[in-house]
């Protein structure tokens, strides 16, 4: 059975639009707290609740979802629930302390410590990656343009495995040009065993994988990027990632049932599965983190939520900066900022999100800016459904929304 819960948490910071300039915040504006959510009274909580129920019912439960969610208003949790099977092994059920892969949300926490580091005047946005790796192969690449996608570098996921993309121009049944991007069997060799971000950056020296495109001449979605930035983050910090972010962001938010995967952890594995329950096991590439690899549960990611409203990890102006969109080749709606996806419209307001799809992995963390509202489901049984149920927010927004966000 489902159940709701309700629970305070603090006050948080309204964000507001600014100019992407990439000047660094004063210390008398970092981490400052000038806005209260407005309390929400238990009858309000409650109708939150029923209105949720049945929707949760409809477009997950009864569409096979094994998995955890969550959903807050001004800072409170409305609806709770944990729903299936962690281990279909042992039979373990999901807990609000089971820990899920967020996949593709990891970059949330890579980008934002990335900026965080930029506060302190560790390193500069502008920075070329061969700053901190002589060797890289590929020119002109910054640290902002690893955090925008903009860098046009290869996918590991395809030149670690035998295959690399080929972008081509082609004219759709209107008559207009549209890029083609294919995957194909590439010349180049193929890594073996458990793959290291270290492996990637010595593939990358050795092999250099054609690029998809030059640096900063379009958005191309790119593993690469944030698998980059943790080796960056490993060399400012001079700590491995996972410890770095254990000691510096999870345990300092209070995230204690989070954590990075690493190759360290392969003995204890525990898989996620296919529509049909079927095991994924462990791959060459599982073990690389920074675009992937963060555990979390949804209430460790209520807690990251908070932390970005309040401003108690990144400044509320580096926050602005990470919210501005970087990418206009396609005229959109959809764009990305500094480790965020957005929806922007004018006239429904802005949508910061990031969705996450490893094996069977299915991950929404999608933040209603203006209804100061927070949509969290983590699935680890393969299922699509995840990412459509975010119309469970039209409870917040009073309209039926059935916008398709980027998975």
């Amino acid at each position: 059975m489902y159940r709701t819960m309700i629970v305070p948490i603090l006050s948080i910071l309204l964000l507001s639009c600014s100019s992407p300039k990439e000047k660094k915040p004063s210390d008398s504006t970092l981490h400052t707290n000038t806005f209260h959510f407005k309390p929400i009274s238990k009858e309000e909580k409650e109708q939150y609740a029923e209105e949720i129920a049945p929707l949760y019912q409809k477009l997950l439960i009864q569409r096979g979802f094994n998995g955890a969610i969550l959903m807050a208003k001004n800072g409170e949790v409305v609806f709770e629930d944990y729903h299936g099977i962690y281990d279909y092994k042992t039979k373990d059920s999901i807990t609000p302390v089971t820990p899920f892969h967020l996949a593709s949300i990891s970059k949330t926490f890579t980008g934002m410590t990335i900026l965080h580091l930029w506060e302190e005047g560790k390193l500069g946005l502008d920075d070329p990656v061969q700053k901190y790796f002589p060797e890289f192969p590929y020119q002109n690449v910054t640290i902002k343009l690893l955090l925008s996608h903009r860098s046009g570098l290869p996918n590991y996921v395809y030149f670690m495995d035998d295959k690399k993309t080929e972008v081509t121009r082609v004219r759709n049944k209107r008559g207009k040009w549209v890029r083609v991007v294919r995957v194909i069997k590439s010349s180049a060799p193929s890594f073996k065993g458990f793959a290291t971000n270290q492996d990637v950056l010595n593939f990358m020296i050795t092999n250099k994988p054609a690029i998809q495109a030059l640096p900063d001449r379009g958005f191309h979605y790119c593993n690469t990027n944030y698998a980059l930035l943790a080796l960056i983050i490993e060399k400012i910090t001079q700590q491995p990632f996972p410890k770095y972010m254990q000691d510096s962001v999870f345990t300092k938010l209070g995230m204690h049932n989070s954590y990075i995967f690493s190759i360290a952890d392969t003995a204890k594995y525990i898989p996620s599965y296919q529509a049909n329950k079927a095991p994924f096991k462990l791959e060459k590439l599982d073990c690389v983190y920074g675009d992937k690899n963060v555990y979390s549960t949804p209430r460790d990611l209520l807690l990251w939520d908070r932390a970005l409203y309040e401003g108690t990890f990144v400044s509320k102006a580096t926050l602005d900066m990470a919210f501005q969109p970087f990418s206009h080749e396609n005229k959109s709606k959809h764009n990305y900022g500094l480790g965020w996806r957005m929806l922007i419209d004018e006239n429904e307001g802005t949508i910061i999100y990031h969705n996450g799809w490893w094996h069977g992995n299915n991950t929404v963390f999608t933040r209603l800016i203006n209804d100061t509202a927070t949509l969290i489901i983590l699935g680890n049984k393969y299922n699509r459904n995840i990412y459509a149920a975010r119309q469970i927010t039209s409870v917040f927004t009073g309209k039926s929304d059935t916008t398709r966000l980027e998975e």
